[in-house]
């Protein structure tokens, strides 16, 4: 697969060369800007006296072509060139399609971008110049306290222009490592006197067999002086989705066994995910300019992501049964891992457990920014911004249910996914299985910034120098966490008890079987497609009506923690250029210290100042740290001719840690003497970058580049196993390791653990090309084409999370007068994601087919229809090796038919 796609890559990108070649030779091959299309059509275009307008597809494509060219980084755009024609459903859907950019559709629909072989969390989003709060939906992102932005709470419909910053520059935002992101929302003033769109869309998802709507509204004002205008954006989206799913979750070494043993799967399951999506949203925008001096811009925007989700999952549970006195026979052993056997439990033990999740979950963000720009002179600029964001992320409710059983277990994983028959349990039959467990729990993030931002720009005409430009900065960036629990005697015993009207059992919370047509595109013969489900209602209804004493809940230690930052600093940048516009560019320095304070708690450790709930005793910790980034850039442009560009940039950009490697929490286990930490003297992720662009531009609407790019790592975060000594309360001492607290006579000791935690590791490098190529062909077709190669490795050998060695974006399109199409193919090769479970997370090579079509029915009056994964592509995912399944899914296809309005 990775040779075709580098041949189909070449092969296209060498075709549109050779046909922006013909073109300019044809016309003279002067490099002359040429506004009359091949083939002698007016196909999409509105002619006035002076000039021909390009609209449409290749009107989008030539502005993002000039924007570029114009730039004196090394970077790309995205335009919209009509409100509510973004090019796909989803900002982030729309930047895969940049050289460079890579997604995952994990659950159908992108939601994070990885930017030139870096992880997601190393990539900088802002929003109309500033930083944007962000917070998730998936309680395994919230845990995790990301900084990547979630682009499902960004509404593609107030986008405007997205501009994609891949070397550093003085005066744009610090904390991309991969790169700086800036979404542009539409302001008044430069729209048409009086606009008025809407669209009304229905969205049919294939697995879930649902059809919702899709609705979006816009109205802009300006006056005739164009001195005030008046922006206002509403959207609202719904969409039912499910995912099938077969998991492996982990595999472990039995234990006892020597070393070298097999690996064993842990748990194998089927797993059917669904979710009620449900994003509403507004902006709105008041501009004002009394005067060429003076301009006020007051921009709002809240977004609402409703991400109610139920997963159920019915597994074979091999560790369990394994390490509760049962045996493995039969077994094949191939690569190290256990691919085929039998496993028994012991009588009393667990072969198998089902687990039913219902999350009440949803993710919004609000941004409210006070930007003002004020000019004493012709030759001098005051830039003000003033802001606050906001964004939570919150888990409301968390219902579970566990049910399991002893018994034994036939598995198979040497197929496309695993096959798994169970002995002695009918997982059709809830009678089968004991109602173990149950929990009410809830996870709340919350992240917000206030920020200020002046900066000044004086022309100066210094020979070489143009403009002299400085700005100061102060953000104070909040984040806190907190993970409410219930305990288990305190809930599930009063639910066995009389939560059910008696004692609780898992018919009584049965519902309908699994769909169908389950895992019907996944299921090997053998794999488990059918099921009892877990009634939802029933499930929610019976622990709610438990008394509120029974479902209160109780912060857990090692989830609950705040970080605050605050960041003070600023940046001189002169901007340079040659008269008669030969070569131009800039050289300056941002110069930022952060203060960090991070609060979290040792959980288990005894003592003074030790707090006790019914989790146990815990230590609450509060580390105050500061650091200081000094972050050089030059970048310069040369016109080389009419028709080419050279780029050169360097610098060096910082990103700071994850929140939840740098909380003071400690995990203690007495009686191993180990522990799980974070660490708040983590020091940032920093490199050093270089990158080159030559680039070719024989017309307006083409465009063939070729970008390389190395990126020196200074330290990648990591997980480390040091020594460090606390306090516990033990009759047990290990008196090797521990020793007795003076004057202590309730069995107080200090001992020494080894604590895994986070810690600054060996560094790397991330080192590539991007070859990218856009233009019209003949009578309405164009094409946009690019390829990337992307080289990251560490010095330790680590494999570096987020990095597809190659990527591939062929899109073709056609328009005329009436009608608009486009066919978008993605290829991302595989990537590691993290580790989990304590081993490897990978994700195989995906491809995409994704599509739209627009007829102009009358004026002003669009029918539209898009398609996404039409080749319905599937999530393969392992652990280190390809031969050690962890995962695949299946979302499905998804189609959006609607019409689209303007007056």
């Amino acid at each position: 697969m990775v040779l075709r796609t580098i041949m189909v890559a070449s092969a296209s990108l060498l075709a549109i060369g050779a046909s922006g070649a013909a073109q300019a030779q044809a016309s003279g091959g002067d490099g002359a800007p040429s506004d009359q299309p091949p083939g002698g059509t007016q196909s999409s275009q509105s002619v006035s006296e002076d000039e021909i307008v390009v609209t449409g597809i290749r009107g989008s494509l030539r502005q993002a072509i000039e924007a570029k060219r114009q730039s004196d980084v090394v970077s790309d755009v995205i335009t919209a060139e009509d409100i509510g024609k973004f090019p796909d459903k989803n900002a982030a859907e729309a930047l895969q399609r940049i050289p460079g950019i890579v997604i995952n559709r994990e659950f159908g629909e992108g939601e994070r971008v990885s930017l030139r072989g870096t992880a997601p969390n190393l990539t900088r989003t802002l929003l109309n110049g500033h930083a944007v709060a962000t917070a998730d939906w998936f309680i395994l992102e919230q845990l995790a306290a990301t900084r990547s932005f979630n682009y499902l709470t960004l509404p593609v419909d107030v986008v405007g222009q997205i501009d994609v910053y891949k070397s550093p520059q003085a005066d744009v935002e610090e904390g991309g490592i991969g790169g700086t992101i800036n979404v542009h929302t539409r302001n008044p003033l430069d729209l048409a006197p009086f606009v008025l769109t809407g669209s009304l869309q229905g969205a049919y998802t294939e697995k879930s067999d649902s059809l919702d709507p899709q609705a979006s509204a816009l109205i802009s004002w300006k006056n005739e002086a164009e001195t005030i205008g008046l922006l206002f954006g509403a959207v609202y989206q719904k969409r039912d989705i499910r995912r099938d799913g077969v998991e492996v979750l982990g595999y472990f070494t039995p234990a006892g066994a020597p070393a070298g043993t097999a690996q064993v799967p842990s748990l194998i399951g089927s797993a059917l995910f669904q979710q009620e999506r449900e994003r509403y949203g507004a902006n709105t925008t008041l501009q004002f300019r009394p005067s060429d001096q003076l301009e006020i811009n007051l921009t709002g925007l809240y977004s609402h992501f409703g991400a109610n989700n139920f997963n159920q999952n019915y597994l074979a549970w091999g560790s369990n049964a394994l390490g509760g006195g049962g045996t493995l026979t039969n077994a094949t052993v191939e690569d190290g891992t256990v691919v085929k056997g039998r496993i028994t439990s012991a009588p009393g033990g667990r072969a198998v457990v089902y687990d039913a999740i219902d999350r009440e979950a949803f993710a919004e963000n609000w941004s409210a920014d006070f930007d003002t720009v004020y000019r004493p002179t012709e030759t001098s600029k005051i830039h003000l911004k003033l802001g606050y964001t906001k964004a939570s992320g919150d888990t409301e409710s968390q219902p579970f249910y566990e049910g399991g059983a002893p018994g034994a277990f036939d598995f198979n994983l040497t197929g496309r996914v695993p096959q798994v028959t169970f002995i002695g349990v009918d997982p059709t039959d809830p009678s089968d299985l004991a109602f173990d467990f149950a929990s009410l729990h809830k996870i709340t993030n919350d992240d917000k910034e206030k920020y200020a931002y002046l900066d000044f720009e004086q022309e100066v005409g210094w020979g070489p120098v143009r403009a002299l430009s400085a700005g100061l900065k102060y953000t104070d960036h909040d984040r806190v966490t907190r993970f409410d629990a219930t305990t288990y005697g305190g809930f599930f015993l009063p639910l066995l008890a009389s939560g059910c009207g008696g004692p609780c059992t898992s018919p009584f919370f049965a519902g309908k079987p699994t769909p169908s047509n389950f895992l019907n595109d996944l299921a090997e013969p053998g794999t488990l497609t059918n099921f009892f489900q877990i009634d939802r209602k029933k499930l929610r209804n019976t622990f709610f009506a438990l008394p509120a004493e029974v479902r209160a809940r109780i912060p857990n230690p090692p989830e609950n923690y705040s970080i605050n930052e605050k960041a003070y600093g600023g940046y001189v940048m002169a901007t340079l250029g040659q008269d008669g516009g030969k070569w131009s560019g800039n050289i300056g320095v941002r110069v930022i210290r952060t203060d960090q304070t991070s609060r979290g708690n040792i959980v288990g450790a005894a003592g003074p100042g030790a707090i006790s709930n019914a989790f146990g005793d815990f230590i609450p910790v509060v580390v105050e740290r500061s650091y200081t980034d000094v972050l050089p850039s030059a970048n310069v442009k040369f016109d080389l001719s009419d028709q080419f560009v050279l780029r050169l940039g360097a610098g060096e950009t910082m990103a700071r840690p994850d929140f939840t490697d740098i909380v003071p929490r400690v995990s203690l286990n007495p009686g191993t003497l180990t522990a799980d930490a974070g660490d708040p003297f983590v020091d940032p992720f920093r490199a050093t970058t270089a990158d080159v662009s030559l680039e070719w531009y024989p017309d307006r609407d083409t465009i063939v580049a070729l970008a390389l790019y190395y990126k020196d790592i200074e330290s990648y975060i990591v997980n480390s196993t040091t020594q460090g000594i606390f306090p516990v309360q033990t009759a047990t001492p290990n008196l090797s390791r521990c020793t007795p607290v003076a004057g202590s006579t309730d069995n107080l000791y200090n001992c020494v653990f080894d604590v895994n935690r986070r810690s600054n590791g060996g560094g790397g490098t991330n080192k590539g090309f991007e070859i990218q190529a856009s233009r019209p062909v003949w009578g309405g077709f164009g094409v946009q084409a690019n390829y990337t190669y992307s080289d990251a490795s560490s010095s330790g050998g680590d494999p570096i999370p987020g990095n597809s060695k190659h990527s591939l974006n062929l899109t073709g399109y056609y328009e005329n007068d009436w009608l608009s199409a486009r066919l978008a193919y993605n290829y991302r090769s595989s990537f590691f994601i993290n580790i989990d479970r304590a081993t490897p997370l990978n994700q195989g090579s995906t491809e995409s087919l994704d599509a739209s079509i627009n007829i102009d029915v009358i004026d002003n009056v669009t029918l539209t229809f898009d398609a996404v994964n039409l080749t319905n592509d599937k999530i393969f995912q392992y652990a280190g090796t390809q031969t050690r399944f962890r995962a695949m899914y299946d979302n499905g296809r998804q189609f959006y038919f609607g019409v689209r309005l303007r007056y």
